[in-house]
């Protein structure tokens, strides 16, 4: 039994969805606070935007708030998201992140969404086993076990202003 990200393709093997996520916003409660609060996107024209790996996303999650006029080219271009999560909690500035890697920060109050716009992503995470094992009760008991923990971060999330 695995745990995979990606596309839910898994030839020969039992496939169930863990989790669904999405592209957002993140930062330290602070920056919703102080000389510039974020209180609408136009506002990261004045924040450092963290970046993981490249630039794009964040053309792509500007555009569709309808933000002109923000520096792509400031802020640093990180390799890894738990870099991105973790300077953002620090205050370092504003990360998009994926739901399911800032899910703990956010629901510990560490990270904040400061809008509610989002970025489908095309990956998911699945739970994958073999055909053969699939019904075995302890795959299932492991499974099901797996999706509630998951449907209750989902709805942790949910209830986060």
């Amino acid at each position: 039994m695995a745990v995979r990200h990606g596309d839910g393709t898994a030839p020969g093997l039992d496939i169930t969805r863990l989790y669904t996520e999405e592209l957002v916003p993140v930062c330290s409660p602070r920056l919703l606070r102080g000389p510039h609060p974020l209180r609408q996107p136009g506002d990261l024209t004045h924040h450092t935007l963290l970046h993981l790996d490249h630039r794009g996303d964040w053309t792509k999650w500007l555009d569709a708030a309808g933000v002109e006029g923000a520096d792509l080219s400031r802020g640093p271009v990180l390799n890894q998201a738990s870099m991105g999560i973790d300077a953002a909690v620090d205050g370092q500035g504003v990360v998009l992140a994926r739901t399911g890697l800032a899910a703990w920060d956010l629901i510990a109050g560490r990270l904040v969404r400061p809008f509610s716009l989002a970025l489908p992503v095309p990956y998911a995470y699945w739970i994958v086993c073999p055909m053969a094992t699939a019904k075995l009760p302890k795959i299932v008991t492991f499974r099901d076990w797996l999706v509630a923990e998951a449907a209750d971060d989902t709805r942790r999330l949910g209830e986060i202003p």
